[in-house]
């Protein structure tokens, strides 16, 4: 039903005020039927739409474009808008195509990238911990462990 309201908004017949009146009339006709399709997800009474194949690969790009730039990465909003999605949306989707949000993900990326720098090169843990984007290297240190099971300092050792 909301692509043949879309539908019809796209092909309005009208012209002048009684196409403004006709526009005003679908577009509130749209708005309630997305409001009770999300009530519909909220109360369990259907499953949130799977991503479409076109949005699927906006979300992927939009994963690129995030690890690109770790020390300034794009907010959600940024995110959204520079590969044509919502907030929402984008949210939504990787949750469903990496099953973890946008900032986990960019927080995965960055504990990987600094453990291959605590193993490649001979560089103090305070400046992989900023290299990844920690305000200190206590922080770093916490979040490391957790991903990795072992302390910055301590995985530094058995590489060298």
């Amino acid at each position: 039903m909301m692509t043949s309201t879309i539908q019809q908004i796209l092909h309005c017949p009208y012209q002048g005020l009684v196409k403004r009146a006709y526009l005003e009339g679908k577009v509130i006709e749209l708005m309630a039927l997305v409001l009770d399709h999300e009530v519909a997800i909220q109360q369990g009474e259907i499953k949130p739409d799977a991503l479409k194949p076109e949005q699927l690969e906006r979300v992927h790009y939009a994963k690129e474009i995030l690890l690109k730039d770790l020390e300034n990465p794009p907010s959600i909003a940024e995110l959204a808008h520079q590969v044509g999605l919502n907030a929402g949306l984008l949210k939504r989707g990787f949750r469903q195509a990496f099953g973890t949000t946008v900032f986990d993900t960019l927080k995965s990326y960055r504990l990987v990238i600094a453990r291959q720098l605590l193993a490649e090169r001979n560089i103090s843990i305070v400046e992989v911990a900023q290299y990844a984007g920690y305000g200190s290297a206590t922080t770093f240190g916490r979040a490391f462990r957790k991903k990795f099971g072992v302390s910055p300092k301590q995985y530094q050792k058995t590489c060298w």
